[in-house]
Parts: structure tokens; sequence; C-alpha cells
């Protein structure tokens, strides 16, 4: 006589999961299957009819049902401390349970050896292909003698295990800042920029404004207009396009809105172009505080720049005199036009654009090597 069919709970987030699983079309199929056994259980399904509905044997879906109920304490605790491991915690617990299996064909040195080989670059083993794909990488441990033979897939599995990618790649820049502590003031400065924005923002309605160009972007025309869609067929596109030359777009991030806006585009980037943007940019609301964040591009801290700048917020200060190129006491990276300015001034360029704060040589020599250490601008414009 059939016992009593274990008693399922579940929460409705565990729900949510379960039944993304049930809809998958890319889980494997046992996950698809296993979790509509535990869906339909809760929705009061008797095993006979999940069986039936599933394909298995009622001791089989049994054997899920209880499974599950082993399980869900567990679950709910990890639902509450580490919801995003919830996923997966619940995949794992529809698999199989882990077997003896026969002994492992390759020894853990051969395992190691293997994933060595996939955290070096192709080239050094004079390879064509700037990534590995697990045949490329097969090919390599056997041509190396590591392994007699290997499968593809193996290759992949152990990767998997290894949490490897060495088909994907990701772009990263590295400073060129030499101080470590400099950079760390430099880092927390543009933090800390970021997240007062919103901030100050909300209290005097502050703009923060991420600036930065892209350069050689083609001015293309089409050749002829396009089609528009009709009964049967699609909408055409040109094919063939006349050339304009290259255009500069100068864009503003804002970074409270989350928009572009004032963008500028022109044929160059030069320091003029930039001054103007600047310009056209603070006259959308000339009455109100800006911080600019721009890296450390000449044009970002030119005279023209310096001059602008000082011409709305200390129009009677001295500039002094731009440094001669040839100087060899001055730094490289404070070769424009010294600016002093006060926290109180309403334009502000933050981190990395390259001013100084005093106009003596003496103030200039006391920066760092690359002129690091004065990189902030606090400017307010005035009535």
């Amino acid at each position: 006589m059939p016992g009593k069919a274990a008693k399922i709970w579940i929460s409705e987030r565990q729900l949510a999961v379960l039944s993304a699983f049930q809809r998958s079309q890319t889980e494997a199929r046992f996950v698809v299957q296993r979790a509509a056994i535990i869906v339909w259980g809760w929705n009061g399904w008797s095993n006979e009819e999940i069986a039936q509905k599933v394909g298995l044997g009622r001791m089989e879906v049994g054997k899920w049902r209880r499974r599950w109920r082993d399980a869900w304490n567990e679950l709910t605790l990890l639902e509450c401390t580490e919801p995003r491991r919830l996923r997966k915690a619940i995949r794992d617990t529809l698999r199989d349970a882990p077997r003896s299996g026969s002994p492992g064909k390759f020894t853990a040195e051969q395992i190691t050896r293997i994933l060595a080989v996939a955290c070096e670059p192709p080239a050094k083993s004079g390879r064509p292909i700037t990534h590995w794909t697990h045949a490329e990488l097969r090919d390599e441990v056997v041509k190396r003698g590591i392994v007699p033979s290997i499968c593809v897939s193996q290759v992949g599995c152990y990767l998997r295990e290894a949490v490897l990618q060495p088909h994907r790649r990701k772009m990263w820049i590295n400073t060129t800042e030499k101080n470590p502590e400099a950079f760390q003031r430099q880092v927390a400065d543009v933090c800390r920029t970021y997240q007062e924005a919103p901030r100050r923002h909300a209290a005097d309605g502050t703009h923060t404004v991420c600036v930065d160009e892209m350069t050689g972007l083609q001015a293309l025309e089409r050749a002829a207009p396009d089609k528009d869609v009709r009964v049967g067929e699609v909408a055409k596109h040109e094919f063939e396009y006349i050339r304009h030359g290259t255009t500069t777009l100068i864009g503003n991030w804002d970074v409270v809105q989350g928009a572009m806006f004032s963008e500028t585009i022109g044929p160059t980037r030069t320091e003029q172009d930039f001054v103007a943007h600047i310009e056209q940019t603070v006259a959308t609301d000339p009455d109100g505080p800006w911080v600019f964040v721009l890296d450390c591009l000449n044009v970002h801290w030119s005279a023209g720049l310096v001059e602008w700048v000082a011409e709305r917020c200390e129009p009677n200060r001295p500039l002094g005199k731009k440094r001669s190129p040839r100087s060899a006491q001055v730094p490289s990276h404070s070769s424009r036009v010294p600016v002093r300015s006060q926290p109180s001034h309403s334009v502000r360029i933050p981190s990395q654009a390259q001013f100084v704060a005093e106009p003596s040589r003496g103030d200039l020599r006391n920066c760092d090597e690359k002129g690091h250490a004065t990189r902030e601008l606090h400017l307010r414009g005035r009535p």
C-alpha cells in the first residue's frame, strides 16, 4: 500500500525560481523536470498524477519530494541570509547526489598543468590566436605531453570547476601615478564627488557633469534614401554610403539625471573647441553651481580654459606667466597657467583637471614629479 507523500513547503521567492526553471529552455532537462515535480506537488497533485505528467515512476517522484522537504529549512535560511545564492542552491538541490563512480582518468598534477596552460597567453605556445578555445587548449596539452588524449568537453569541465574563462577578456587601465598615497587621495576625491552629487543637487541645484570626447566618428550619408516597410517586405536600408570625413563628439553626462545634454559636434577637438563647449554647457544654467569631472587630456587644463574660468571667478587676480616648454625647473604637468581659487566658487573641476593652486615657481616645485598633488580647482561664478 503506498505511503503518504512528503509535504512540500515553498516560499514566494523559491516559487519564482522553481517556476523559472520549469519554463526554461536552456536549463538541463532533469532540472526542468524536477522543478515541475516540486511546483505541482506544492499545488496538491498526487505522486501518481505528477508521474504521468513528467513520465517518471511514482517512487521517483516521491524521492524528489522528500529531497525538497529535507532541504527546505536550509534553503529558507539561505534565502534570508544570502538571497543571491538561492538560485544556485535550488539548482544544486535538484541535481543528482554525488556518486563514487570510476576512478579519475587524470591525476591532480595533470589537471593542474592543464589549468596552468589555460592561464598562459596562446602566443607563448606559438598559436596565432588571442584567446584559448577548448579545442585549441586540448590540442596544446596533448602536444606538450601533459595527457595522452582528452576530449574537448572534459577540458571545458575542468575550466568550469576552476572558474577559469580564458575565452573572455575585459579592458582595464593602469594608473601612471607612482605614489600610492597620492593615488588613493585622487580615487577618494573622485568617489566623494560622485557620492555627494545627489545631495548637492537637492541642496542647491549643483550640476555634477562628466565630460569626455569621442573622436574620429565617421560622418556618413546614404547614397539613396531608405525604403519604408510594405506588405510582404521589410524596410530597406541603402548599403552604399558617401563619406564626409570624420567628426568629434564632446559629451556631457549628468551624474544625477543620468542623461546626456548640451553635447558639441564638430570637426576638431582643440583648446578653443573645449573652452567653447564648457561655456555652452554652463550657459544652460549660468547662475547655478557646476562640478566637472575630466580626465588628464591637455585641452582639459589648458591656458584658455584657465583664463575663461578666471575671468568669471576672479577677474582682478593676475594669472602670472605660462612657463617655457624647455624649463626644467617646473614639472611638466604644471606647464599651464596657474590659478588660485576658493571653495566658495561655483564651477569646480575636481581631481583630474591639471591646474595648480599657486602661481609662484616655489609652489610649483612642491608638487610631485607629475604635478598630481594639486589636481583640484574650485570655482564659483560671480553675479
